[in-house]
């Protein structure tokens, strides 16, 4: 489980990065603002992470493991209520944290933090496609392989895409809107992929 002190530093760190990135761009975010404003020397702070770049990615992944349950699951049995619902946190979250994951997930940002996302939200997209088919509930295994699904893929691609778009554009529309845009499109490639109707 690790050190519960070497826990609370991390969290800190992140949780002072992320305040920080509301106020001004990651890029012009360095170690000795993060340190002083988390109240640690930068001698622990790289102790932790090497650099800037590297605690957002922590940042970033720490949170996409938290809301990934969120990804939406138009394959299931009330399918259209729980995608509408799981899309809307889904742009809520990145609508909160906006400049965190507009830094990283930007063409400037992070190779690391975007294979990261799409992993994950291939996984929920294939587990949620194989929970439609089979009507088995097992717990969700974000670290297990998935084999080559196209569909699964293309979900998790599109979802990265549309949401770096919205970022980059500066949130233009609200993630009510956003939500309602894309889950349309969503419950369209289940129905067409035969996975289940919403």
């Amino acid at each position: 489980m690790g050190d519960p002190r070497v826990r609370r530093t991390q969290a800190a760190l992140q949780s002072t990065l992320i305040d920080l990135v509301q106020d001004r761009e990651l890029s012009r975010i360095s170690v000795a603002d993060v340190a002083e404003r988390a109240g640690v020397s930068r001698s622990t702070f790289y102790d932790h992470y090497r650099d800037v770049h590297e605690l957002a990615e922590a940042a970033c992944t720490a949170m996409i493991d938290d809301l990934i349950e969120a990804i939406p699951d138009p394959g299931t049995c009330d399918g259209a209520h729980a995608a509408a619902d799981s899309l809307l946190a889904f742009f809520a979250h990145l609508d909160e944290h906006a400049g965190l994951y507009r830094g990283v997930l930007g063409p400037q940002g992070s190779a690391r933090v975007v294979d990261h996302v799409r992993r994950r939200a291939t996984v929920a997209a294939y587990v949620g496609a194989r929970r439609a088919a089979t009507g088995h509930e097992a717990p969700t295994d974000y670290t297990a392989p998935v084999p080559h699904d196209v569909p699964a893929a293309f979900t998790a691609g599109a979802l990265i895409g549309v949401a770096t778009d919205w970022l980059q554009h500066g949130c233009p529309s609200s993630p009510a809107e956003m939500a309602a845009l894309t889950r349309p499109l969503l419950i369209a490639l289940y129905r067409e992929d035969g996975r289940g109707q919403a």
